[in-house]
């Protein structure tokens, strides 16, 4: 079992984490009636506030604090026990970070910050909405760095061996992470913080955007490898096997590294002022991202028909039936993996030059974000959490709790297709982003968003309302596992942590000099982003001053 100090560590994580989550599902289910024309907020509550809560609570906080639980637990696993400098300063990162939510939290409910997810200049939110930002910047990267320390530790004490695939996969999200960051922490600092408290008077927009873009796709990333590192090394022991080859694993994660940073652009194709070749460049990488994603495709149905096969699978697909359907751990993650095919084809549309001119300012890109990061990455985190609580607090994962697994998921799952199909759908009609309600003098096209015995808006409506049930499922399974359920007494009541066997013998060390692939990534991004954000910054136009609409 992981020793106490990490166990108390990775619980606070979640514990923030599943605080946020149920914070942001319910400013979610307002949003929806909202646009539906169903539900008058408060005078003393706003729709951009919700929206932004939303955005914020789920997206960055609720997904940052489940990530360092699941890497802390991960990584006392397979390296061993923490020293004490590693738990001290996973603590000081623990604590900066959640420093940094409740300042940013403190401003959105005040209504001093109602500047959405993205925080686009020139909307201006209060100073310390941007500082405590930079406080969750600066608290994961504690909490990284001590990871890493850990990670470096384990290293000198076993010179010459590849470490286990886990403690890489890790190590090669905070890269990136690190990496990644370097953009929205040069805007907030430069140019946010001194905007917001009068320092300066003006903002220059075109860079601020360029720069949270650059750190906006590889967040999507972030999110994403450590739903990744588990199909990789969860999965296969969820059925009976080894990791289907170390080698691939570890050279996809290198190339996210590579292919996932110098991509901002395909984000900003609809904004002047980037000329069409640097758009056309990031682009082409965009699509090289591709590459990793199919190798981890490849790699996971090569695992499962390996599986069915070795338990009697016969005929074509007779090792699908072999699968083990009533394990809600391995059930969770196979549905989150069959919504992310629908989720990166639709990832396509949105980088490429001539589609992206249709659905960009639309609800088709909301139907995207939740379909990819809304239910691949989220329901692989609900799967993880089914296990990783009861492993963390030595309690039972009761029949019961598995049958209620089950109905979170299904309703999940339910809700997230009724809600994001209608938002493509709605997209497709013209309807756009981040607005409220709007029948706009009822012109014939937006009455079209709203017509039919059951619309577009009222299916988006029932999907979030069914999403949020399917949120409070989760919650009473997370409270029970964490507070309530009854501890194990025996090794067979035990929770594991299931982590799959990988064999190295085959797997080339150069796949872990991180100075070959930190050095290719910053190449990359130098040739990407260098003579384009200098060009903004020596022709930049006078600036705009803040507004605040709310």
């Amino acid at each position: 079992m992981i020793a106490q100090p990490e166990r108390k560590i990775a619980l606070w994580h979640l514990g923030v984490a599943y605080t946020a989550f149920l914070i942001g599902t319910l400013m979610g289910v307002l949003q929806v009636f909202i646009r539906n024309d169903a539900l008058q907020l408060p005078a003393w509550l706003d729709y951009y506030q919700i929206l932004t809560a939303h955005g914020v609570l789920l997206a960055l906080i609720y997904t940052t604090f489940f990530i360092f639980a699941f890497f802390i637990t991960g990584m006392s696993k397979s390296l061993g026990s923490f020293g004490p400098k590693v738990r001290l300063f996973s603590w000081i990162g623990l604590w900066v970070t959640l420093l940094g939510t409740v300042m940013a939290t403190v401003m959105i409910v005040a209504g001093e910050a109602s500047v959405l997810y993205t925080f686009y200049a020139p909307l201006k939110a209060n100073g310390f909405y941007y500082v405590g930002l930079a406080l969750v910047i600066v608290g994961t990267w504690i909490s990284s760095f001590a990871l890493v320390g850990h990670y470096m530790v384990w290293r000198r004490n076993n010179k010459g061996q590849l470490s286990p695939l886990f403690a890489f996969m890790t190590v090669t999200t905070i890269v990136l992470w690190i990496i990644a960051c370097l953009g929205v922490v040069a805007t907030v600092l430069f140019q946010y913080i001194p905007w917001a408290f009068g320092w300066t008077d003006t903002i220059n927009v075109e860079l601020s955007r360029s720069l949270f873009w650059y750190f906006g796709h590889p967040l999507v990333y972030f999110w994403l490898l450590p739903a990744y590192i588990a199909w990789y090394t969860i999965v296969p022991k969820l059925l009976g096997v080894k990791v289907f080859s170390d080698s691939l694993a570890r050279l996809a994660f290198v190339l996210f590294i590579l292919f996932s940073i110098p991509v901002g652009f395909h984000h900003q194709l609809t904004e002047p002022g980037i000329s069409n070749f640097w758009k056309f460049l990031q682009v082409v990488l965009t699509f090289m991202v591709i590459v990793p994603s199919l190798m981890t495709a490849f790699s996971m149905f090569a695992t499962f028909e390996i599986s069915g096969r070795k338990k009697g699978g016969t005929g074509l697909f007779g090792w699908f039936k072999k699968l083990p359907w009533r394990d809600v751990r391995f059930t969770s993650i196979f549905i989150a993996m069959a919504f992310f095919i629908p989720g990166g084809a639709g990832g396509i549309i949105n980088a490429s030059f001539q589609l992206n001119e249709v659905v960009h300012n639309t609800l088709w890109i909301v139907g995207h974000f939740h379909i990819t990061v809304g239910t691949p990455v989220a329901m692989t985190f609900m799967g993880l959490t089914f296990w990783l609580i009861p492993y963390l607090t030595g309690r039972r994962f009761t029949k019961r709790m598995q049958r209620l697994g089950f109905v979170q998921i299904i309703t999940w799952s339910i809700g997230m297709l009724l809600m994001s199909t209608a938002q493509h759908v709605l997209g497709l009609m013209g309807a756009p982003r981040r607005t409220a309600y709007s029948g706009y003098n009822d012109h014939p096209s937006a009455m079209e968003w709203f017509d039919g015995i059951i619309s577009n808006h009222v299916t988006m409506a029932i999907g979030g309302t069914i999403l949020f049930l399917s949120a409070m499922i989760l919650m009473y399974m997370v409270i029970m596992t964490m507070f309530v359920s009854p501890k194990a007494e025996t090794p067979e009541q035990m929770v594991e942590f299931p982590l799959a066997e990988s064999d190295m013998s085959n797997t080339p060390k150069w796949l872990e000099n991180w100075w070959i692939w930190i050095g290719i990534a910053a190449a990359l991004i130098i040739i990407a982003y260098a003579i384009p954000l200098t060009h903004m910054i020596q022709h930049a136009p006078p600036g705009s001053k803040g507004f605040i609409t709310w």
